[in-house]
């Protein structure tokens, strides 16, 4: 019950850019991508919800990630936009604003700007009974 260890979804690796590899350009994908080389561009996930980035400890990102799952041991220098869930492990580093909806960061994990909340945006928007307009 308590004190016991959680069991992480391991989501499969659908895309693998070798430790050796440098991509000039932005990268757009579905499903699992791992990074343990380099990408000078943008990496954005399609629009559904389930696509996981996980850059190693010898990644690196320069430009602005846009996923809903992120699992960071590497470098970002640009924005990161997790949706859903984002984790810092204890080499993470990152140049950039980190806007999140659930965040886990390891004890030595670095950000160099801001983090800022983001919830998931939500179907229909909150009405306060009122159809009224406000004057």
């Amino acid at each position: 019950m308590f004190g016991s260890s959680k069991k992480r979804k391991i989501s499969r690796i659908d895309t693998l850019v070798g430790q050796h590899t440098v991509i000039q350009g932005d990268v757009r994908f579905s499903g699992g991508l791992h990074i343990d080389g380099t990408i000078k561009g943008n990496v954005t996930a399609e629009n559904d919800g389930v696509s996981m980035l996980s850059v190693s400890d010898n990644g690196t990102i320069e430009g602005e990630v846009n996923v809903p799952h992120i699992i960071l041991n590497g470098v970002v220098i640009g924005d990161v936009h997790a949706s859903k869930h984002v984790e810092l492990s204890s080499k993470a580093r990152i140049n950039g604003n980190v806007h999140y909806n659930l965040i886990e960061m390891a004890i030595g994990a670095e950000v160099n700007g801001k983090l800022v909340h983001a919830m998931e945006p939500m179907d229909t928007p909150l009405s306060l009974g009122n159809d009224e307009p406000v004057e």
